[in-house]
């Protein structure tokens, strides 16, 4: 069956903002599918074969959205789909590029191996040289296998039957964009596009797929009245750099008063003929730390965040298109929220790109939840070898977004502290290590919450879903004498001791609100049954105590001078977790105006001077 290329596929924007060259062709829409439950399909001979069921790509199975919608436990799903290749792609190389595949993968083309990969967070790719040329057939089949027992990174899709808690509606197989990419042999893989605000420059360093002789890479920076900046520089190694500096009469920073965006286009010549060039944008900003305190541009900025987990009724994962995307951040925005946790997801990569547009400040986090409950207390978290790759793979492609201010690789690693190393300690000083070393111009975080392992990591935080306001700010006030509400398991400590960094309460808030259920309004959310409506604590009665109870609790922390932010949970109902601004649907719940009047008001650490708390780090 050859499965012809839609004139309107699902999502079809350029999937990679940073990195855009003129030629590509979109492999959204419809693809031949089969749900393999029992995993046996590769005997059964699904790799050659026709499929027996269609889905609209790139939305997961589980989906509304994919016509599929099944949401059972789907071991292992099939795609396959014919593809002409353009003739006016010869003589160059063919990509085959994946947003996202859940959990492990392998990609045959025309019955070749092309690709295995582990993950469902991080894009891959995979070369199609000598399996499929310019005016060619590319039979594309993708297997892609989740299993629900074993340890891997999963975020927030649950291992049992039905949506219960904070666990949803299952991802398994492709649910971001499928594309393909001509390219030379020689070509630009990747970039990183490091500002540097204290010289007014831009550092850029270009992956470089292949090397031979007489290449050379220039780059053109641009604003609004034309080039900025002109560079040259020989290309004679895989990685060759280049800095671009500003004249002082062009400098503009991004900030999210002034989101501006500098363009800049990437050539690689060859002889002085031009054989791969790439468009791409930078924004000139610095994220710095100063006792404990957090600085952007070397100004203090109270980071008023919430807690954004990315789901969507019809689509799961997946946002529905491009401008749901940008949407939830307008939406978050016009509630007086600067920015946001990007939560136990890694997004698509165009969220960063509206992010970088719209001057929205961003932590970006991984999908870590998956490997709770795999030993006894004491050593019950075991994330794998592959949560260390998946995430290189995500600082790699995401890096360059001035709108991401810091880095989370973990989330509520619930894990008592001992006297024996585990592989908890392992992968946690891997994951942050790895970060400072992909990345060492942003903040990073070892674990938000709970089991903080890395002695003096760069920031340091708590999650507390206190609902009384006077007894939160209880909690909080030890943070002046350098004593924060630490999180415990059961009396416990989880974590090494707070050493003075930058500290923010990272997840509070949750206040229940469903009106539809306000006749069982004695009902709690620590009840055995979160499978319908929950929240935290004891649900308000009315619109009016929801108001209170949140300005009481954001209070605490808009007083507290020694706190960088907060992270409010969180933007939208999500499933049967109801205790969003928004509902799932994205209608507002509350009166945003006014959420947003509270909300902006100054911030104790904004009036306080830069030095301020200096004493307790060590």
């Amino acid at each position: 069956m050859n499965m012809h290329q839609s004139p309107h596929p699902p999502k079809p924007e350029y999937p990679r903002p940073q990195c855009v060259r003129p030629d590509w062709l979109n492999l959204n829409g419809e693809w031949q599918f089969e749900i393999d439950r029992s995993d046996s399909g590769l005997e059964r001979g699904l790799r050659t074969r026709e499929l027996t069921d269609r889905i609209i790509v790139p939305f997961a199975p589980e989906s509304r959205a994919s016509g599929i919608e099944d949401t059972d436990f789907l071991h292992a799903v099939w795609y396959r789909r014919d593809v002409i290749v353009p003739e006016a792609w010869a003589g160059r190389d063919v990509l085959l590029h994946l947003g996202a595949v859940d959990h492990d993968a392998t990609v045959w083309v025309n019955d070749v191996e092309v690709a295995r990969h582990r993950g469902g967070f991080s894009s891959f790719t995979a070369s199609l040289r000598g399996v499929a040329a310019a005016g060619e057939t590319a039979t594309i089949v993708v297997r892609a296998r989740d299993t629900p027992s074993e340890p891997q990174a999963r975020g927030k899709q649950a291992t049992w039957y039905g949506n219960t808690g904070c666990h949803y509606t299952r991802t398994t197989g492709i649910w971001q964009t499928v594309w393909l990419e001509p390219v030379p042999r020689a070509h630009i893989s990747s970039l990183n596009i490091v500002p540097q605000r204290a010289a007014s420059s831009f550092h850029i360093t270009a992956e470089l797929s292949h090397h031979t002789a007489g290449l050379t890479l220039e780059a053109v920076l641009t604003d609004e009245a034309g080039d900025v900046c002109v560079a040259a520089v020989p290309a004679d190694d895989l990685a060759p750099g280049l800095t671009l500096p500003v004249p002082a009469d062009r400098v503009r920073l991004w900030s999210p008063q002034d989101p501006h965006l500098y363009g800049l286009r990437l050539r690689l010549t060859q002889d002085g003929e031009v054989i791969d060039e790439v468009g791409s944008y930078a924004g000139l900003r610095s994220v710095a730390i100063n006792g404990n305190r957090i600085l952007l541009n070397g100004q203090p900025v109270f980071q008023r965040l919430v807690l954004d987990q990315g789901y969507w009724p019809d689509t799961l994962m997946t946002s529905p298109s491009d401008d749901a995307l940008r949407r939830d951040i307008e939406l978050a925005m016009a509630a007086g929220f600067n920015g946001a946790r990007l939560h136990q997801k890694v997004f698509e990569e165009r969220f960063y790109y509206h992010a970088d547009r719209l001057g929205y400040l961003v932590w970006g986090e991984f999908g870590d939840w998956g490997t709770s409950g795999q030993g006894p207390a004491g050593n019950n978290q075991q994330p794998t070898a592959s949560f260390v790759a998946q995430w290189l793979e995500v600082l790699r492609r995401d890096r360059s977004h001035p709108s991401i201010i810091g880095w989370c690789p973990l989330n509520e690693t619930h894990q008592l502290l001992h006297d024996r190393l585990t592989q908890l300690d392992d992968v946690t000083l891997a994951m942050y290590l790895a970060t400072k070393a992909a990345d060492p111009s942003r903040p990073v975080v070892d674990a938000s919450g709970y089991a903080h392992r890395v002695r003096d990591a760069d920031v340091y935080d708590s999650h507390s879903y206190e609902q009384d306001p006077e007894a939160f700010r209880r909690e909080q006030s030890g943070l002046r004498d350098g004593r924060p509400y630490l999180n415990e398991l059961d009396g416990v400590a989880m974590s090494y001791s707070y050493a003075g960094q930058p500290f923010f309460v990272s997840e509070y808030g949750g206040i229940w609100w469903n009106p539809q259920r306000l006749g069982d309004d004695q009902q709690s959310a620590d009840a055995p049954d979160r499978a319908d409506s929950w929240g935290y604590g004891q649900r308000v009665k009315s619109i009016e105590a929801w108001h209170e109870r949140f300005e009481g609790l954001t209070r605490v922390l808009l007083d507290n001078p020694d706190m960088f932010g907060y992270c409010y949970t969180q933007l939208t109902d999500t499933f049967q977790e109801e205790n969003g601004l928004y509902d799932f649907d994205r209608k507002p719940k509350f009166d945003i105006d006014r959420i947003r009047a509270f909300q902006t008001t100054e911030a104790a650490y904004e009036r306080a001077g830069e030095d301020r708390g200096t004493a307790f780090r060590s």
